[in-house]
């Protein structure tokens, strides 16, 4: 089997950023897949479980309530290996282009007071596998990057 292209990104040399993991075509239409790196492969901890269930499910509403991506937001949602998120998109923005609404989700994360939406039993398979805190204390630190570094090109093998 070949391998597919996000397992050929040399995951020693990546940091935290925003990068173009793949454009698709859906008909005539494309759809853009990004890497939202949040933490160093291999060397860091990972988010915990608890943590990104929570920013999945406070970043998935702020991008599906925000007047200029509701409508383009295909999907948000976590890697498996917990170390990001994936953000697919209709079109084909830039990574450039996509940071001032990630700097605004996570912004909308790090700042969030209240319940978490669709953290009941009836909206959410897990709905207890939440962790406010700490999910509040990883978007802010990823603010940090976004902020300062955000890193638009995968490494080079």
């Amino acid at each position: 089997m070949d391998l597919i292209p996000s397992f050929q990104v040399d995951h020693i040399k990546l940091v935290p950023g925003i990068y173009e993991s793949r454009v698709d075509t859906v008909g005539d239409q494309f759809v853009t897949t990004f890497d939202i790196r949040m933490k160093k492969p291999n060397l860091e901890p990972t988010l915990h479980g608890n943590a990104i269930h929570t920013i999945e499910h406070l970043v998935a509403t702020f991008l599906r309530n925000d007047p200029e991506w509701k409508d383009k937001t295909v999907y948000w949602g976590p890697m498996g290996c917990l170390t990001g998120c994936y953000f697919i998109v209709k079109g084909r923005p830039t990574p450039q282009e996509i940071l001032p609404v990630m700097i605004r989700a996570f912004e909308f994360c790090a700042n969030f007071e209240g319940d978490i939406p669709g953290a009941k039993p009836d909206e959410c398979g897990n709905y207890l596998f939440q962790d406010l805190p700490i999910a509040k204390w990883e978007a802010a630190k990823y603010l940090e990057v976004l902020k300062n570094n955000p890193c638009f090109e995968y490494p080079k093998k």
